[in-house]
């Protein structure tokens, strides 16, 4: 890629890892230049932008990520995989990670190997421009939870539990979830790929990924420093009468440490221009349901969906009348998929005669889903789910809540947060210094868009 700055001219590509700035005077940062992915690289704000060869608005802060999503067993990996790989036909350096617990993504690649990964909890290559990586939790509890998964171990074997048993329960939910954060963080850091395509566990494991790192600041900014300092005081003392010792202050030092390595995470994940969410789905009424939820939530969060991918449709060549109630169903729910999700744009790829396994099976649903070289890496959509917008007399929150009722939507001022509750989901939305200490005062929910006054109190 040849990066080009206004009235600069041509850069010439840098190593990875060389000093950068972001100003439009100096050289900047690039990757080795690709024959299918020439075009040109400007400054605006300290953002970076790349036009792809048809003219698209690709990515910018150089990383894309890409989100795969959808409810268990409808074909996420086959089609995050398919991604990875159309992508790196298009010459971008490429990662597709699996953050489902119950990894499949080497199987979908059908790589010969024992039954329980190792070698792809590093990146491992598939080809010169894709690597794919399936976070390994026991290496990462290594790596980076050693104190806090020490102390839990500890307290375990005072109950009477069994070494094996202790670290086996040591694995607290959301470890996983986080190292897969660390490792987008360090590789967006690095500038390592371009692209990184992010194979989820099904959606409530989903909704976690990406609650996370909010949740995490939550705790570090409320919790964390009283609780470090009560124990601090406390642990000489507690310490003689316990029937377990506290934890020490390398546990915290520990947290610390993780929390560090989150650092920006939120922001990229909340970036239109720089991860897109993508559901997949099949044309069946209860997966329906739960794609129509995992849309609110990850608009709730933040996050920008730009495409619906229905996978497994009924293909006209089936024509036996046994498939005829199935015709009729899938029909019926295509046409509601278009009506829920509109103008978010929609896929279809068709039920294949044979197991999408395997390269080659990949690259044919990649034909499929990306036709006369489809760029996945393009930005469709930046449309941000909620704004803050200054009207006359007062300020106004508006939040993009499609298929949500009123009776399903409730919220609440804490702090300098807007606490929005959608069932059992809750989203604090941190407010500007502006809006800071005004009330909410009014609340109406209209064409999917939940409007909230906010006045002085």
């Amino acid at each position: 890629m040849y990066f080009i700055g206004p009235g600069v001219g041509v850069t010439e590509p840098r190593p990875r890892g060389s000093a950068t700035t972001n100003t439009a005077s100096t050289r900047i940062r690039g990757s080795a230049p690709s024959r299918s992915r020439l075009g040109i690289l400007w400054i605006n704000q300290a953002r970076y932008f790349y036009i792809g060869p048809a003219g698209a608005l690709t990515y910018n802060e150089v990383m894309r990520i890409l989100l795969f999503s959808g409810k268990g067993g409808v074909g996420k990996t086959s089609v995050a995989a398919a991604t990875g790989l159309q992508l790196s036909r298009l010459g971008y350096s490429t990662l597709v990670m699996s953050v489902d617990p119950a990894h499949s993504l080497a199987d979908a690649f059908d790589l010969e190997s024992s039954l329980f990964q190792e070698k792809t909890s590093e990146p491992y290559p598939i080809d010169t421009h894709l690597s794919i990586q399936e976070v390994n939790i026991q290496k990462e509890i290594k790596r980076h939870w050693r104190e806090i998964s020490t102390y839990v171990v500890s307290v375990l074997r005072t109950t009477g539990i069994s070494d094996v048993e202790a670290e086996e329960l040591a694995i607290l939910p959301g470890m996983e979830e986080l190292s897969a954060m660390m490792y987008v963080n360090q590789f967006r850091r690095e500038q390592k790929y371009d692209v990184i395509v992010l194979d989820c566990a099904p959606t409530a494991e989903s909704m976690r990924f990406v609650s996370m790192p909010t949740t995490l600041e939550w705790y570090m900014k409320h919790v964390f420093p009283f609780q470090r300092g009560l124990l601090k005081a406390v642990r000489p003392v507690a310490n003689r009468i316990s029937p377990m010792e506290l934890p020490n202050d390398s546990y915290f030092a520990n947290i610390q440490y993780l929390f560090a390595r989150l650092d920006g995470i939120a922001e990229l994940l909340e970036e239109p221009k720089v991860t897109s969410v993508r559901l997949v789905t099949n044309p069946e009424k209860m997966v329906l349901r739960e794609t129509q939820r995992a849309f609110v939530y990850f608009s709730l969060h933040g996050l920008t969906i730009d495409h619906i991918i229905v996978n497994r449709v009924l293909p006209e060549a089936v024509t036996d009348t046994w498939f005829d109630q199935w015709r009729a169903s899938q029909a019926k729910i295509l046409d509601e998929i278009e009506e829920y999700f509109a103008p978010v744009p929609m896929k279809r790829v068709p039920l294949f005669t044979h197991e999408v396994l395997g390269r080659e099976r990949l690259e044919e649903l990649a034909d499929v889903l990306y036709k006369d070289k489809d760029d996945p890496a393009a930005v469709t959509r930046t449309e941000a789910p909620f704004t803050f917008e200054k009207r006359n007399s007062h300020y106004e929150v508006r939040l993009r809540l499609p298929f949500a009722v009123k009776g399903e939507v409730g919220l609440f001022k804490k702090g300098d947060e807007l606490v929005v509750e959608i069932g059992t989901l809750r989203r604090h939305i941190g407010l500007p210094t502006s809006m800071a200490s005004l009330m909410p005062t009014r609340a109406t929910l209209q064409n999917r868009m939940l409007v909230v006054e906010m006045k002085e109190g």
